[in-house]
C-alpha cells in the first residue's frame, strides 16, 4: 500500500491499468465538472476567490483537536482545547474584529464542551492520520480526523463544524467515511466498518454500520467517477473544447464555489454570498 500525491495519477502497476490518485476532496469536486477543472486541470489553476469565515471556523476547530490529543496527558482538559482555539485563531472571512472575537469564543465552548464528553486516557489510533489503499481502479489517500479502536472495533470520526447536524444518512452516504473505513481496514489489517460525523456546535454523533455490500458500492461509484475523470482529461488532452468536456452544472450550491467568479452560468444560477455568509445566525 502506498499513498499518492493529490492531483497526480498514480504510476501503473505491473499488469494492471492506470490507476487514478485521488483524495475525497478530489472526488467530490467533480460533482461540478467545471469546478473539478478549475482546480485541478487548469495550469495554472483558476484564482479562488475570497476565503470563507465557515472554513476558518472549520480549519481551527479541528487543529484544536489534533493538538490536544498531542498535550502529556495530564494537560488534556476540555480547558486546554479552548485555549487552543484562542492560540490558533484566525480572522480570515469574517465581516469585522468583532464577529471574528465572538466567533472564537463560540468555537472555544463547542471545543470545550466536546472534549468534556471524551475520555483524555483513551488514545485514538491515529488523529490526522494519513490512510491509503488501492483499488482495482484508485489510488485513495486521504487524512482521516479520527480513528478510535473501541473495544477492538475500529471506528472513522469526522468532524463537522456546519450549520445542521448531520443524521445517521448522512454518514451512510458519505463515499469519503466509506473510502476512509476501507482504508483503515487496509492500513491495520483489521474490519472496520462504523462511521461517525461528530458535530462540534451540537454534540451530535450521527452514526453508520457499513457491511460488505454498502462498502463495495461506494468503492464503485468512486471508481465510476474517477473513470469519467480520467475520460474528460483525456478527452481535453487530445484537443476538446474545455466547456465541453468539463461543462458546469449551475445550482444553489454555486453561490459557495471558490471559482465562482470565473462561471457565468454559476452566477446566473445562484446569488453572491458574503464570505461570513455560511456562519450560524444568532
Amino acid at each position: 500500500m502506498a499513498a499518492s500525491r493529490q492531483g497526480q495519477n498514480a504510476l501503473p502497476l505491473p499488469g494492471l491499468r492506470r490507476l487514478f490518485a485521488c483524495t475525497p476532496s478530489r472526488l467530490a469536486a467533480f460533482d461540478c465538472p467545471r469546478r473539478y477543472r478549475f482546480a485541478y486541470v487548469d495550469k495554472p489553476a483558476a484564482p479562488k476567490g475570497a476565503p470563507w469565515a465557515h472554513n476558518t471556523v472549520g480549519a481551527i476547530a479541528h487543529l484544536a483537536l489534533h493538538r490536544w490529543w498531542s498535550l502529556p496527558l495530564a494537560q488534556r482538559t476540555p480547558q486546554a482545547g479552548g485555549r487552543l482555539v484562542e492560540r490558533n485563531w484566525g480572522t480570515d472571512g469574517f465581516r469585522d474584529g468583532r464577529q471574528a472575537l465572538d466567533w472564537r469564543a463560540r468555537t472555544m465552548r463547542w471545543i470545550v464542551d466536546y472534549l468534556s464528553t471524551l475520555d483524555p486516557a483513551r488514545e485514538p489510533l491515529g488523529v490526522e492520520r494519513t490512510i491509503a489503499m488501492r483499488t482495482e481502479r484508485l489510488a485513495f489517500s486521504g487524512r482521516a480526523d479520527r480513528i478510535d479502536n473501541r473495544d477492538g472495533d475500529l471506528v472513522v470520526v469526522d468532524y463537522k463544524t456546519g450549520r445542521q447536524p448531520p443524521t445517521s444518512d448522512d454518514a451512510r452516504s458519505s463515499t469519503a467515511l466509506a473510502l476512509y473505513a476501507l482504508a483503515t481496514a487496509s492500513m491495520f489489517r483489521r474490519d472496520c466498518h462504523r462511521v461517525e460525523l461528530h458535530h462540534l456546535p451540537s454534540g451530535v454523533v450521527a452514526r453508520a454500520e457499513h457491511i460488505e455490500a454498502s462498502l463495495a458500492r461506494h468503492v464503485t461509484r468512486a471508481e465510476a467517477t474517477a473513470a469519467d475523470i480520467v475520460a474528460a482529461t483525456d478527452t481535453l488532452a487530445a484537443g476538446a473544447d474545455p466547456d465541453d468536456v468539463f461543462p458546469p452544472r449551475p445550482g444553489p450550491a454555486c453561490s459557495w464555489c471558490d471559482y465562482r467568479r470565473h462561471c457565468p452560468e454559476g452566477q446566473a444560477a445562484s446569488p453572491d454570498r458574503d464570505p461570513w455568509a455560511g456562519l450560524a445566525s444568532g
